[in-house]
């Protein structure tokens, strides 16, 4: 990209308020998983075209310094912001502190003289927050949905009483379409996310574009000629699984295939990754479920619930799988879909995700109905059994990658994206 497309774009600040929110990622912990990801990658290939980035955050853990520069990235910077308890708060009840935290950000913004070109906000409680200090400095206010609550509360099923005093659907989904209607503009990262808006909130808007998330192509890569796998304490032929624990990743519907597969291919294992260091008890009713499928089907020499896996040990967890699975039941796009496929590795997802719009089922990956046991079962044998067509799946996923997911080809198409709404 020219530099004339950026030269009106200095600075940018983007905000995402709920979770752990550090320069290295804590994924894994309640709130903090691919979003998190998303927004520091972006922050920093933003830099590459000469623009610095402030995010803003809840600050909450006061051992932790007001200001953070990401160490491999100066230009990027994360900044805390204090409101309500000194705790942490779960994203579904984070709304209270809202308007304090905004208040709070935009004295800190004024004391500061800090002068931004552009406000971007991740997720519901961002954009709540972004509205309100984009309107304080009169500058553009962008957004990116990630996820969208009438679509989870379609695809969650369940008690609908529990499902709204656990996930304050109705609020979330009042606050969603207010920032429909007030900000610049917004992204969604799939075609189908944009179609469910103007379904379910019976929103349609030309200021909606679709930018799909992004994969670091500089660390996830397959092993080069030669290199030797790095050992990661993981079983020797494995399928792999990582993502948040939560109800809607479809853990439970792997497990039941999973033991279909099992049954024909004995050496084959389950490794299933991601948890909070300290659970809360969403997740550990979820870990408790997948522990009884296990003991009930007699599993545990073959499924590895490994929890949070280390940066140092992530490449090579998905370099030596022999396959990925995204089991979910709803998933707006799926990160580690992507990782996965930037490491060569054959994926089989979930035909309910927005990863639907990057697999072409049986070009560069294989989309399954992940209820369908059998099915599921069936793919994962058929790619397990036939090396030639993993091989062509991988190379296939990988080439898919860097011509469209880097972050680079990301932040470029966020660049134009703010360009065409800032009458430029």
């Amino acid at each position: 990209m020219s530099r004339k497309v950026t030269e009106k774009i200095k600075t940018i600040c983007m905000l995402s308020t709920h979770g752990y929110f550090d320069p290295v990622p804590q994924l894994g912990r309640t709130d903090t998983g691919g979003q998190v990801v998303y927004v520091l990658q972006l922050a920093k290939a933003f830099t590459k075209l000469g623009i610095t980035v402030d995010i803003y955050t809840r600050w909450f853990d006061f051992t932790k310094k007001q200001i953070d520069l990401v160490v491999d990235c100066p230009d990027v910077r994360v900044i805390r912001i204090p409101a309500g308890p000194e705790e942490f708060i779960p994203k579904e009840e984070i709304y209270d502190v809202l308007p304090e935290l905004a208040k709070n950000m935009i004295t800190f913004i004024n004391e500061k003289n800090f002068d931004y070109d552009l406000f971007h906000g991740h997720y519901v409680d961002a954009g709540i927050v972004t509205i309100d200090v984009a309107k304080a400095f009169d500058k553009p206010a962008f957004f990116t949905t990630h996820s969208i609550g009438a679509w989870k509360r379609e695809k969650m099923g369940g008690d609908p009483d529990e499902m709204e005093e656990k996930y304050k659907f109705k609020h979330r989904i009042l606050e969603e379409l207010r920032i429909f209607k007030t900000v610049t503009a917004l992204t969604v990262t799939t075609e189908l996310q944009k179609e469910k808006i103007k379904q379910l909130y019976e929103f349609a808007s030309n200021n909606i574009v679709v930018i799909s998330p992004g994969v670091n192509i500089h660390t996830f890569q397959p092993l080069q000629s030669g290199e030797e796998k790095t050992n990661t304490g993981l079983s020797e032929h494995y399928i792999f699984c990582l993502s948040r624990i939560d109800a809607n990743k479809g853990h439970n519907l792997l497990l039941k295939a999973f033991d279909i597969v099992r049954k024909e291919i004995p050496d084959i294992n389950l490794v299933i990754g991601g948890g909070s260091p300290k659970p809360q008890q969403t997740e550990l009713e979820v870990f408790a479920t997948m522990r009884k499928i296990i003991d009930e089907r007699r599993m545990r020499d073959k499924v590895h619930l490994v929890g949070y896996i280390p940066d140092e040990k992530l490449v090579a967890s998905y370099q030596n799988a022999m396959l990925f699975a995204l089991p979910s039941i709803f998933e707006p796009f799926g990160m580690t879909a992507l990782e996965a496929m930037a490491c060569n590795v054959p994926v089989i997802a979930s035909k309910y995700g927005g990863i639907r719009n990057v697999i072409q089922s049986g070009k560069n990956g294989l989309l399954v109905d992940p209820k369908n046991s059998e099915e599921f079962a069936r793919t994962m044998i058929t790619i397990l059994k036939d090396k030639k067509m993993a091989a062509r799946l991988g190379q296939e996923g990988r080439k898919t990658i860097h011509k469209h997911f880097s972050w680079e080809v990301i932040a470029e198409k966020h660049i134009a994206f703010y360009k065409k709404f800032m009458d430029m």
